[in-house]
């Protein structure tokens, strides 16, 4: 099984970030028909996602995201297609949430 870590720095305020999880949270049960859940804590917020093939957790704080996710045997073989897609969505999420003024 093949897995993949992506961590990022958001420079968003706590309430964008967790706006930003639960978009995040929303295009990962629509685009590729994940189970997500979201918990919301004190210092963290965590967002669980899995489907057939792949399984993980988005954990969100004040200052950063971290991804983790492990694929299963037939998704490993596309491991660098999907780090690749996983990050350009989260790093367009990011910017479109960090933007001064912008409304989502």
């Amino acid at each position: 099984m093949a897995k993949i870590h992506i961590e990022r720095e958001h420079g968003m305020s706590w309430e964008k970030a967790r706006e930003a999880a639960g978009h995040w949270a929303e295009q990962a049960k629509d685009k590729f028909d994940m189970h997500c859940t979201y918990t919301e804590g004190v210092a963290s917020d965590e967002v669980v996602f899995k489907r057939t093939g792949v399984a993980g957790s988005l954990l969100v704080t004040d200052s950063s995201f971290a991804l983790q996710a492990e694929l299963g045997f037939l998704l490993s073989a596309f491991k660098d297609k999907i780090e690749a897609e996983v990050v350009k969505n989260l790093e367009a999420l990011i910017a479109s949430k960090a933007a001064p003024g912008l409304k989502n």
